[in-house]
């Protein structure tokens, strides 16, 4: 496989859900970064949720693209794409 079927953007929704995880455990800490300003954001845990929310979504949405990508790329078959999938949204 060269660069897959989406030619790796499907690893863009992974890193977006990273970021959005680091956002999430470093909301409240009061740690400072190099430029002196502190790396918790302190979001209302309302907000917290919704980010939560949505990183549960991006999650799916990276296994969905990533298997997706393999089939079409012929690297697996309809069978396996079935598999891989429901084993991976179980262990998600």
């Amino acid at each position: 496989m060269s660069g897959g079927y989406f030619n790796y953007d499907q690893h863009r929704i992974g890193n977006i859900a990273d970021t959005i995880e680091e956002i999430i455990n470093t909301n409240n800490s009061k740690e400072k970064n190099g430029f002196g300003y502190e790396i918790g954001r302190h979001y209302k845990k309302e907000t917290i949720d919704e980010f939560k929310n949505g990183l549960a979504i991006l999650r799916m949405a990276s296994i969905y693209a990533h298997r997706i990508d393999w089939l079409l790329s012929g690297d697996d078959g309809e069978d396996n794409f079935l598999k891989r999938l429901k084993e991976e949204l179980k262990n998600k």
